[in-house]
């Protein structure tokens, strides 16, 4: 099959300039398979620990409670801010605003800012009734 030369190529990484918006709109992709993936495995597990009896989710607890549980929740979480903030910026694209490459770049970095926040803000909360 040989290429039409009238035609022009598809654009890739190399030609964009890249900006907070290409970052958000991966990060979206990204953070919905993990929270699939990891989040699911985890739900599962714990489930299956509850039914299993008091040893198995002992185990469970003690795992989720380690320096690497507390790091894969704290993923999660900010997983979980990342893609809902940037869900709702698509929810406002798809109504045909906010392509305007200006407030499309100002959202995104919001996007970013404020999936940290609160990822920042869940875990100081969860820290000061955990500490009570």
């Amino acid at each position: 099959m040989s290429r039409n030369p009238n035609r022009p190529l598809s654009p890739h990484l190399g030609v964009y300039k890249w900006g907070p918006h290409m970052l958000v709109s991966i990060l979206h992709r990204v953070t919905g398979a993990g929270l699939a993936t990891v989040g699911a495995a985890a739900l599962v597990w714990w489930l299956v620990a509850a039914a299993s009896g008091e040893e198995a989710y002992e185990g469970f607890a003690g795992w989720a409670t380690s320096w690497l549980g507390i790091a894969i929740a704290v993923g999660l979480s900010w997983a979980f801010f990342q893609h809902l903030l940037s869900g709702l910026r698509h929810l406002v694209m798809d109504i045909g605003a906010g392509f305007e490459i200006r407030g499309n770049k100002f959202w995104a970095t919001m996007t970013l800012a404020g999936s940290i926040l609160l990822t920042a803000a869940l875990w100081l909360y969860i820290v000061m009734v955990r500490g009570a």
